[in-house]
């Protein structure tokens, strides 16, 4: 049976709050730690019948890209719906919700480039 594992080392300021994040796995394509701005996880606890998540972001991460980086774990999920689930309709449902959710980002940068 194969093995894979995935590590991340995250670095706190002294108020608990990340400033690093970083990330390996066994199959990941770059060599040693890459970093990133932000990780969301969610887990299935069977036992409880209830998601677990950790959701952690730096200080750097920008909220447009914040934004942006929710709205493409939204679209992920509908994909996940379909695959996982047969379900097009819940997976259209998301989608629609990401379209309208995208749309209202765009006009969020077009209205901030006219203020810069």
């Amino acid at each position: 049976m194969k093995k894979s594992d995935i590590h991340f080392t995250v670095e706190l300021d002294n108020q608990n709050i990340p400033e690093k994040i970083y990330w390996d796995a066994t199959d990941n394509p770059n060599e040693g730690l890459s970093d990133t701005r932000a990780i969301a996880i969610a887990l299935w606890d069977q036992y409880h019948n209830s998601t677990l998540k950790i959701d952690l972001w730096t200080k750097e991460m920008e909220v447009i890209d914040m934004k942006r980086f929710l709205i493409e774990i939204m679209s992920g999920i509908a994909d996940t719906a379909i695959n996982a689930t047969g379900d097009k309709r819940m997976a259209n449902d998301i989608e629609n919700t990401c379209r309208v959710l995208s749309k209202r980002l765009d006009e969020e940068i077009k209205e901030q480039q006219k203020q810069q």
